[in-house]
């Protein structure tokens, strides 16, 4: 009898809930219309499956949730056009994303993607994903898969095997080329190479993002690159974490800015992303030369090193790095991040390893201990060389978007950059409402609408009756990032609500591991 009275009643509850106007009803709150005149109004907002169905003041209806968003910016999800997704299918919750309010990111930066992406879409989408991802076809992954670590130009079979599998990972969805030119083996390729590469991409409508050749001293010749391979590619190019990198280059933003506006007064479709913080991330080798790291036959980095003088070579290469470009020329603005064959050390600095090593802090010593992590499997390190002025300036340019750069990380595991919990609210949090560097509408402009319309996302980055339901509800008097350099693992405040595809993630500031996210595709138009 008992049973049957819980049956009745759990089956009214449930056609109850089927009776409903909407699923979800946001009332009360302050909605970012992204319009010039208007960027924000005080309404109300109605979600049916996973779109919006309505925007409007007091509407009326029923929901199965009403959340009260009262004091609130009620936001698109934001879009982080530039992530490090590798850990995907072991953490396919991505909540260090996802707690900073991103619905939507960008993997396959830098030049390095999975490959064959179509099997990969495959394997997430039986995970189940936590936000939605979005991928780029990685230069780097391609070059190695036809010629490995030579350095060298391509044959023209060799070169048409890798148009080739850009033209098959542009079909099965991916948005674009990225390349990681200061990475090996890009950093062996030459310009025509890109161009004749990119020139494939573009014909699916996809887009060019490069991590540059160079970001410190030679980072002007770099951006030139870049300019070129938009204009001969005729594609869309994204300057990505774009940044100035070591003192002696401190103020060239202002440069490259002017570039970027010339090349866009001259027909070409240049835009940047960034990240907010004066330093970066980066693998440990970065500093090494790359002509030392080229693999041939039985050559490669540990037999060079038998030979005394291209040893000394090595050293001297990486001294001026350390000096020049992201050692900053002093071994405490190196922090390693992770580091399997030292983990101890992880969170410390090159300078404290020499002290440990009973070492002269020199860059000399530094140099000798960079090649030895290097034949321990290297070292992921936070490089402190980047100058306030230059964020800054970068920030404000209109066509500027906010991206991590970060890595989905767990608590506890490794010493991230505290980009990957904190870069979105940190822009909210410290350079709109504290430091006043943009205003709210302008920094929300390039979380969402701006990189929507970059990947040609339709139906995202805009609160309107038939866009997909990605919403970040967060107060703008306590949005703040909480993850520092030294205490990384530490989610922001002040971002109560997400919901990816109209399904509710984080509740009241709780995280709900429900997998709401999708694959996104690039219709391969020609």
């Amino acid at each position: 009898m008992l049973r049957s009275f819980f049956w009745v009643i759990s089956h009214f509850l449930l056609v109850c809930a089927y009776a409903q106007d909407y699923d979800v009803i946001i009332r009360h709150g302050t909605l970012f219309t992204g319009e010039a005149t208007r960027p924000f109004l005080l309404a109300d907002l109605a979600i049916r499956g996973d779109s919006i169905a309505r925007v409007g003041r007091r509407l009326r209806g029923s929901a199965v949730k009403i959340i009260d968003a009262r004091g609130l910016i009620v936001s698109p999800g934001f879009i982080d056009i530039h992530a490090h997704l590798e850990p995907l299918p072991v953490d396919p919750a991505a909540r260090s994303h996802l707690m900073q309010g991103v619905t939507t990111a960008l993997g396959g930066p830098d030049g390095s993607s999975p490959l064959p992406l179509g099997d990969y879409f495959k394997e997430l989408e039986n995970h189940g994903i936590g936000m939605n991802v979005a991928y780029l076809v990685g230069h780097n992954s391609i070059r190695s898969e036809v010629m490995g670590m030579e350095n060298r130009g391509p044959t023209d079979e060799e070169l048409s095997r890798m148009a080739a599998l850009v033209a098959q990972n542009m079909h099965d969805g991916a948005f674009g080329l990225s390349t990681g030119l200061k990475y090996l083996p890009g950093a062996f390729s030459d310009v025509g190479e890109v161009i004749a590469l990119s020139r494939v991409a573009a014909a699916f409508g996809g887009i060019y993002t490069s991590h540059l050749r160079e970001e410190g001293l030679g980072l002007i010749e770099g951006v030139q690159e870049a300019l070129v391979i938009s204009r001969e590619a005729h594609i869309p190019v994204v300057l990505t974490h774009h940044k100035v990198i070591g003192t002696p280059m401190w103020g060239a933003s202002v440069r490259t800015l002017h570039m970027v506006d010339s090349a866009r007064a001259a027909g070409l479709d240049i835009m940047m992303d960034q990240y907010p913080y004066t330093a970066s991330f980066t693998g440990l080798a970065v500093l090494i030369p790359a002509w030392a790291m080229e693999r041939s036959g039985e050559i490669d980095f540990a037999a060079r090193l038998k030979d005394s003088l291209v040893r000394a070579a090595i050293v001297e290469g990486i001294v001026f790095n350390l000096r020049n470009d992201r050692g900053g020329g002093d071994l405490r603005k190196i922090q390693f991040g992770q580091f399997g064959w030292k983990p101890h050390l992880e969170g410390k600095t090159l300078y404290d390893w020499a002290r440990e090593e009973k070492l002269e802090p020199t860059l000399e010593n530094g140099a000798r201990l960079i090649i030895e992590a290097h034949l321990h499997r290297g070292a992921g390190c936070i490089f402190h060389v980047i100058d306030e002025g230059d964020v800054r300036r970068i920030m404000k340019h209109p066509v500027t978007m906010v991206a991590s750069d970060g890595r989905l990380s767990e608590p506890g595991k490794g010493h991230p950059h505290p980009r990957a919990y904190g870069t979105f609210p940190r822009v909210l949090g410290h350079y709109v409402r504290e430091e006043k560097v943009l205003t709210l509408s302008q920094a929300l402009h390039k979380m969402t609408t701006l990189p929507a319309r970059r990947l040609g996302l339709h139906d995202r980055g805009q609160l309107l009756p038939g866009f997909r339901a990605d919403l970040t509800l967060f107060d703008p008097q306590r949005v703040k990032d909480q993850s520092t350099f030294e205490k990384p693992h530490q989610y922001p405040e002040g971002i109560p609500w997400v919901l990816v595809n109209g399904k509710i993630t984080v509740e009241n500031g709780i995280y709900k591991d429900i997998r709401a996210g999708r694959v996104l595709r690039k219709s391969p138009a020609r």
